[in-house]
């Protein structure tokens, strides 16, 4: 496909996590940045306030690494899959889109990432009369306790076979496993990486390691 790049010679791209599929930044490439970015499989970006070329993670650490580079059906705009080595925005957060704007109260906007931003903020940032901050104040046997109890109230539920039931208690049992990775200051990327490593892993290796 032939790309078309505006008349200062940039196309926009849209950066996204390859893991967890969060949109990350938008940034502007130009030919030279493309082609470097293909050739080192990190992103490298054209810097429109400085006039330059730009590879992220070059003062900050936070590469970028490429998983792929798609482009969409007119040919004016690029999205860059990655995996990352830390923050993408240069606040320190995940991601350069956390300020929301606007949120439906009919459609109940739900992510997972979503959910482990909320439940990051309210250890940062504990806001009384929450029961996650309740959480955070009792300290991880507390939060271990409450992980225990969940898996076992799986249990009966799947047992049971009440569906609804059991759905419930997995939602219960989800949270607290993510108050658990808050905790222990685990993310969602390095649980990803880890399902994603054992599903090319040999089934007898993975048993074998297992033990």
């Amino acid at each position: 496909m032939s790309l078309k790049f505006d008349e200062n010679g940039l196309i926009p791209a849209v950066v996204q996590d390859h893991w967890t599929k969060e949109v990350l930044t938008l940034a502007y490439m130009n030919e030279e940045s493309l082609a470097i970015s293909i050739a080192e499989q990190r992103t490298c970006f054209w810097s429109r306030s400085r006039k330059q070329l730009w590879r992220k993670g070059e003062t900050s650490g936070n590469v970028q690494h490429i998983a792929s580079i798609t482009a969409d059906c007119d040919g004016d705009a690029l999205v860059v899959e990655v995996v990352k080595e830390g923050p993408a925005c240069h606040t320190g957060a995940e991601s350069c889109f956390h300020e929301p704007l606007y949120l439906s109260e009919e459609i109940k906007p739900f992510s997972y990432e979503g959910l482990y931003r909320l439940i990051s903020g309210r250890k940062t940032n504990p806001k009384e009369g929450s029961y996650t901050t309740y959480l955070f104040d009792k300290g991880l046997d507390k939060i271990l306790k409450k992980v225990g109890e969940e898996c076992t109230e799986v249990i009966i539920a799947g047992k049971g076979g009440d569906k609804a039931e059991t759905v419930y208690e997995i939602a219960d049992l989800c949270y607290h496993v993510m108050v658990l990775m808050v905790q222990s200051g685990i993310s969602l990327e390095d649980v990803t990486r880890e399902l994603a490593r054992r599903h090319v892993i040999d089934h007898k290796v993975k048993q074998e390691h297992m033990q």
